[in-house]
C-alpha cells in the first residue's frame, strides 16, 4: 500500500494533521519526555549509549545545551511517537559549524566552510521513534500505524510518521536561520526517507558512529525543490500545506 497516495479524497496533509501534533519541546517536562525517549532507543533497544550512564533513565549530552529539539504527538492518544534534534553551529568554532558529525566526518570537514556555511548549518541529531509505532516491513524498521474503519479488511495506512519528525526538522531549521543541514544517517533510514522522495547527499564512507552510518548533507531551499518535484504530496506534509515554505516556481 502506498504510503502516498490520498484515501477518499482526503489529503495527505490534512489525514496527517488529523492524527498527529509536532510541538517543541522548550519546558523542563517536554524535554524530560525526548530524553526519556531518547533512553529508550538509544540505551535501551540499539544499546548505542551504555544505560549505565544515564540512571535516570533519561539519555542527554552536552550538545543539548545548544541544541533544540521537538516531539511528535499522536493525537488521539496523546502519546509521544517520536522525537528529534537539531545541533545548532557554535559560534565559537571559527569557519567551521563545530557540530559531531563535522568532527567524527573528515569528507564533511573537506566541504566547511564553502558548502557548508559555519553560522547557518546544524545537525539532525536523536532520531528516534517509540517503539510501539514502529511495524517491521520487508527491507527493515518502517515506523506506521494503521486506521481501521471496522469493516472487514478495510485498514488504510495513516501517512508514516517519519514525515513528522521531518517536518519538525523544517520548522526548527527556519525557526533558528539554518539553511543548511548534516546528519550522519544509518543505511536502513536513508533507505526510508529516499522512499519518501526526500534525498540528502552522500559523502564518504560508513563509519562506526552509533553504529554503521554516512555523513549526508544539504541545502534547505534545493531539498525542498527536488522533494516537491518528487513527491508532491510528501512535500505537502513537510510544508504544512505550504505554511512553512512555499511552493517552488
Amino acid at each position: 500500500m502506498d504510503i502516498g497516495r490520498k484515501d477518499s479524497g482526503e489529503k495527505l496533509v490534512e489525514l496527517y494533521k488529523r492524527w498527529f501534533d509536532i510541538i517543541p519541546a522548550d519546558t523542563p517536562e517536554r524535554l524530560e519526555q525526548s530524553y526519556r525517549l531518547r533512553y529508550q532507543v538509544y540505551c535501551v533497544e540499539t544499546g548505542f549509549e551504555d544505560k549505565a550512564a544515564f540512571p535516570d533513565g533519561l539519555e542527554r549530552d552536552g550538545y543539548d545545551e545548544r541544541s533544540v529539539s521537538s516531539l511528535l504527538v499522536h493525537r488521539p492518544s496523546g502519546s509521544v511517537a517520536g522525537t528529534v534534534r537539531l545541533i545548532l553551529p557554535d559560534p565559537s568554532a571559527g569557519d567551521a559549524p563545530g557540530l559531531p558529525a563535522t568532527r567524527v566526518s573528515a569528507d564533511l570537514r573537506a566541504l566547511v566552510p564553502n558548502e557548508l556555511p559555519p553560522t547557518s548549518t546544524a545537525e539532525i541529531s536523536r532520531f528516534s521513534i517509540s517503539k510501539q509505532f514502529r511495524k517491521r516491513r520487508e527491507d527493515g524498521l518502517l515506523p506506521a500505524i494503521y486506521e481501521n474503519s471496522g469493516q472487514p479488511g478495510d485498514q488504510r495506512v495513516i501517512p508514516h510518521i517519519t514525515l513528522g519528525l521531518m517536518q519538525a526538522i523544517l520548522r526548527m531549521s527556519i525557526e533558528n536561520d539554518i539553511t543548511h543541514l548534516c546528519i550522519m544517517v544509518e543505511p536502513a533510514l536513508d533507505r526510508l526517507i529516499r522512499r519518501l522522495g526526500i534525498h540528502f547527499t552522500p559523502i564518504g564512507d560508513l563509519v562506526d558512529y552509533h553504529g554503521r552510518r554516512r555523513a549526508h548533507y544539504c541545502e534547505n531551499v534545493s531539498l525542498a525543490a527536488d522533494i516537491y518535484r518528487r513527491r508532491p504530496e510528501i512535500w505537502d506534509v513537510l510544508t504544512d500545506g505550504g505554511a512553512l515554505w512555499p511552493k517552488p516556481l
